[in-house]
């Protein structure tokens, strides 16, 4: 999914496990001229639906990365939620390293890299693992209920939940000197807000934090005034 200028600034933005593009769509209308909108896709869902998951956040990372370069010249200011937090990380490094680090990396509802606590929810039975995944709002009741539906989902969950679990940063990664903002949603059941500060040590560019209401998914409340506050680590 990609809105407004191609040449101008690229809010990039990263969806959490078995989400997909459109979980952003709901941001287009608040995205200033000149700027604009894409949405990762990761394999298994949407209009990538026939291909396989894939369960490493580096290799999901190379991908994005990959493609933005192959874009004409711009800049880059990363999003991501839950695992697209860490997706964004790795896809900033890479960048980085190609010399184009991104104007700032704002990363939601995730603990800093390598410190996932629950590293065998994957790993549940599959009643289980639907239970705790519609527990936490992040599927849709129609959905929830729909067990077909449900056979089709639960291995692109299992497979980015496994990636998240696994993810461990690279030794002697050198860190970011761009902004990094970070934001959790306020009594987020999976996210320990008292770790976040963690994600400092990823950054010499400084480091900011900010509490929303709305939980794990706090990113579908007022999405225009969390755009808005996105878009303010990006200027310069």
């Amino acid at each position: 999914m990609t809105t407004g200028d191609p040449l101008g600034l690229r809010v990039v933005c990263f969806p959490h496990s078995g989400g997909s593009g459109t979980a952003f769509g709901g941001w287009a209308a608040a995205m200033p001229p000149g700027v604009s909108l894409m949405a990762v896709q990761y394999p298994g869902r949407g209009d990538r639906f026939g291909e396989p998951p894939v369960d490493d956040v580096a290799a999901m990372a190379d991908c994005v990365a990959a493609e933005l370069q192959r874009m004409p010249p711009g800049e880059h200011l990363l999003f991501g939620h839950s695992l697209g937090a860490l997706v964004a990380y790795e896809t900033a490094l890479l960048l980085r390293d190609a010399g184009e680090e991104p104007r700032a990396l704002c990363v939601s509802a995730a603990l800093p890299p390598g410190r996932m606590t629950d590293r065998d929810i994957h790993r549940a039975p599959d009643d289980e693992f639907w239970t705790t995944l519609c527990a936490l709002g992040g599927i849709e009741p129609a959905i929830a209920g729909n067990a077909e539906l449900r056979d089709l989902l639960l291995p692109v969950l299992r497979s980015d939940l496994r990636a998240h679990a696994t993810y461990r940063p690279r030794p002697g990664t050198r860190p970011l000197t761009c902004p990094v903002r970070c934001y959790h949603g306020e009594g987020d059941p999976l996210v320990d807000q008292g770790r976040l500060a963690g994600w400092a040590a990823v950054t010499t560019g400084g480091f900011t934090g900010a509490v929303r209401p709305g939980g794990h998914f706090h990113v579908t409340a007022d999405s225009a005034q969390l755009v808005a506050d996105v878009l303010s680590q990006g200027r310069k």
